[in-house]
């Protein structure tokens, strides 16, 4: 008979009272809970007071660790071993659709001997689908739980490295895209567009540096809740986030590369274009001081008093000058 889980969904909502009905009850904490293969796994989303008092009075973990889950300010990537668990804060790029903008998003672990507990301070699509699965399906369950919270941790983290590459793919995208602008002409936005690009850019580079070291240790830290061969997965989630930062530095790269492509292009076609006002002011000048000269009704100047024969000298003179200049630009390839 396969190993069922047991699954138990706090309700999240408020009771409606008391037996009396005159006292309203506490909130019930909202935890997923998820137990098989003798192994436990509670996701709390978004943890509150409620939530977080639950910890309190069901685990002895450390006060400062609890502050740093109720905390709203971002915390830095750490580990903080202790002699039955380990707490874990990792962050993530999420891509808010409302400020158009890649933003960090938090996941605090606390794991311990057949105990993992994950609180990510917001909705996480790839954490919420991993747990679904869990719940759903029992091969699942069994390749993700079977062998110890430790395993269970490698391929929490190891999913949410997973869900980082079609980030980093929407960025290359933007990247290539722009750069067949830039050679085709480009247009008014692409100043703006590869600025938020290079933001996005910056933004990805400064969730992942930070927690590069720590990563390091994550394998070290957590090795007795893990089988002695796990240290070549925890390996693997480091290679995915040197790949991810190799990723990003080639990124920056060509972002830069872009932006100074872009910069010479807007250069060149101003010089085009004041190379042609240049040519035009040359020509007019001489062209000027011809009509300039007969407009003075001087009676010394040739043909000033021949009625249309004035016209069609001067008119003739005119267009001799400006295709002598014209051919002497040209012949100076200057046009």
């Amino acid at each position: 008979m396969p190993n069922l889980p047991r699954i138990r969904r706090a309700s999240g909502r408020a009771a409606s009272g008391s037996a009396d009905g005159d006292t309203p009850a506490a909130r019930e904490p909202d935890i997923q809970r998820l137990e098989a293969h003798g192994v436990t796994w509670l996701n709390i989303e978004s943890p509150t007071e409620v939530e977080i008092e639950w910890l309190a009075q069901n685990h002895r973990f450390h006060p400062l660790d609890l502050e740093d889950v109720r905390s709203r300010r971002r915390q830095r990537a750490k580990i903080d071993e202790y002699d039955d668990y380990v707490f874990i804060v990792l962050h993530f790029p999420r891509f808010d659709k409302r400020t158009q903008r890649l933003q960090a998003a938090e996941l605090n672990l606390f794991v311990a001997d057949n105990l993992v507990i994950t609180l990510p301070n917001e909705h996480m699509k790839a954490l919420s689908a991993m747990f679904s699965r869990c719940e759903s399906r029992e091969e699942t369950r069994r390749q993700m739980m079977a062998r110890g919270s430790g395993y269970l941790l490698y391929a929490i983290v190891d999913a949410m490295f997973d869900y980082c590459f079609p980030i980093l793919d929407k960025i290359g995208f933007k990247l290539d895209a722009l750069e067949d602008e830039i050679f085709e002409g480009g247009g008014e936005d692409i100043v703006r567009d590869i600025s938020n690009v290079k933001q996005e850019i910056i933004n990805y580079r400064r969730i992942i540096q930070p927690q590069r070291p720590t990563l390091r240790r994550l394998e070290r830290e957590v090795h007795e809740y893990a089988p002695q061969d796990l240290e070549i997965y925890f390996d693997d989630i480091v290679d995915k986030n040197e790949r991810i930062w190799d990723l990003l530095e080639g990124y920056k790269e060509v972002a830069e590369a872009l932006e100074a492509t872009n910069e010479s292009v807007i250069t060149h076609r101003s010089n085009e274009i004041i190379r042609v006002l240049t040519v035009l002011s040359a020509l007019m000048l001489p062209l000027t001081l011809i009509t300039g000269f007969y407009g003075m009704n001087i009676d010394a100047l040739m043909f000033a008093h021949h009625g249309w024969l004035s016209v069609l000298f001067v008119v003739t003179v005119m267009v001799a000058t400006a295709a002598g200049l014209l051919g002497w630009f040209r012949h100076r390839r200057w046009i």
